[in-house]
C-alpha cells in the first residue's frame, strides 16, 4: 500500500535506514571496494559503469551494513526512480527489504533497474512472482572470450584479423604502450580531435564524449588501466581504457582514428592481449552495451560475442 495525500501526516513518522546522497569522485574508493564483490559481469556493477554515468542517470548512493545501495533512473524512462540490486554483505532478501521500506517511506513505486538475467529468479523469490519483468533489449552487454579477442583466431574473425594485419603492414614500426601520467596530455589532445561520429542518439553520444574527457582529466583517480597505439610516424591512432573485476575486463573507452585502416581491430586485439598478460585470471571481455545505436550494434556483433548479458527492469506492486 502506498501513502496518499489523505495520510501524508503519517508519512513523517516513518523512518528508513537508507540515506542516499550524490556520488562524487571522493566516494570512488569506498564504492569501488564494495563493487569487488559484484554479483554480475554486467558493466553496471563497475566503477566505470557508475561514475561515467552519474549525471545521465542521476545516481546517488548509500552504504548501510557494509552494503552498497544505488538509486538512479531507469534506462528507458529517465524520469522514473529506480534502484540497482544492492551489493555487499547483506543477504539479498534483507537488502531488498530495506529498499522496499525506503520506497514506502518516500511513496515511490519500487523498480529495480538493469537487473542481470542471472539474478532475476533470486529477486523474484524476494519480491514475489507477481512482479513485472521488463526486458531492456538495447542495454544488453556484449561479452567476449578474451583469448578470442587477443588472437582474432578462427574463421569468424578472419575479417578482423585481416584488418589487424593491414594495420601492421602499413605501420611496421607501430608502438603499443601503456598510458602513463606523462602521456596523458598527448592522449587528451588526440581525443579532443576525435570526432563523435554519426550516432542515432546524439545527446547520449555527446554525454559519453564529455564523460570520456573527464575520465582522462582524472585518470589517476580511477582503478583503470589504459594503453595507446601509435602509427608509423609516431602519432597516436587509438587508445583503450578499462578495469578488471575478477575474471572480466571491462572496456569503458575505446577510441581510434577511423581514417587509419585497421586501427580499430588493432587496439581491440592488442589491448586484450596486453591485459591478459597483466591479469592471468582473465577469461572474458565486457565491451558494454550498444544503447540501441545500429552502427555500434553491428560493430560489436562483428567480433562475435561469447554471450549477450541481458538486463531487465523489475517492478513490484507491493
Amino acid at each position: 500500500m502506498y501513502l496518499s495525500e489523505s495520510n501524508i501526516k503519517v508519512r513523517t513518522s516513518f523512518i528508513t535506514a537508507l540515506n542516499f546522497r550524490p556520488i562524487t569522485l571522493a566516494d570512488l574508493t569506498l564504492i569501488n571496494g564494495l563493487l569487488q564483490s559484484a554479483i554480475s559481469r554486467t558493466c553496471d556493477y563497475t566503477a566505470g559503469g557508475i561514475f561515467m554515468w552519474i549525471d545521465y542517470f542521476n545516481y546517488e548512493y548509500c552504504v548501510y551494513s557494509n552494503t552498497l545501495f544505488i538509486k538512479g533512473r531507469t534506462e528507458n524512462r529517465r524520469t522514473e526512480t529506480s534502484f540497482m540490486l544492492p551489493v555487499g554483505a547483506l543477504p539479498m532478501d534483507e537488502a531488498v527489504a530495506l529498499v522496499l521500506d525506503y520506497c514506502r517511506v518516500k511513496d515511490i513505486r519500487p523498480v529495480f533497474s538493469a537487473v542481470p538475467a542471472d539474478r532475476i529468479e533470486a529477486l523474484l523469490d524476494v519480491l514475489g512472482r507477481d512482479a513485472a519483468v521488463e526486458p531492456l533489449s538495447d542495454w544488453s552487454d556484449y561479452l567476449y572470450d578474451i583469448n578470442s579477442l587477443a588472437t582474432l583466431a578462427g574463421k569468424k574473425l578472419a575479417k578482423k584479423r585481416n584488418h589487424l594485419h593491414q594495420f601492421v603492414q602499413a605501420n611496421p614500426n607501430y608502438i603499443f604502450e601503456p598510458i602513463t601520467y606523462d602521456l596523458l596530455p598527448e592522449v587528451e589532445l588526440f581525443f579532443a580531435g576525435n570526432a563523435i561520429g554519426d550516432k542515432s542518439n546524439e545527446a547520449m553520444a555527446e554525454y559519453e564524449h564529455e564523460q570520456c574527457r573527464k575520465v582522462l582529466n582524472h585518470l589517476s583517480s580511477y582503478p583503470f588501466e589504459g594503453a595507446l597505439l601509435r602509427g608509423e610516424s609516431g602519432e597516436i591512432v587509438a587508445f583503450a581504457i578499462g578495469e578488471v573485476i575478477g575474471d572480466t575486463l571491462f572496456v569503458h573507452i575505446e577510441k581510434m582514428n577511423h581514417e587509419t585502416a585497421g586501427a580499430g581491430a588493432a587496439i581491440c586485439s592488442m589491448y586484450a592481449r596486453y591485459m591478459l598478460l597483466r591479469h592471468k585470471q582473465l577469461r572474458y571481455v565486457n565491451r558494454e552495451e550498444d544503447c540501441g545505436d545500429p552502427g555500434l550494434r553491428i560493430a560489436k556483433q562483428q567480433y562475435h560475442p561469447f554471450a549477450l548479458l541481458e538486463k531487465y527492469n523489475v517492478r513490484t506492486f507491493k
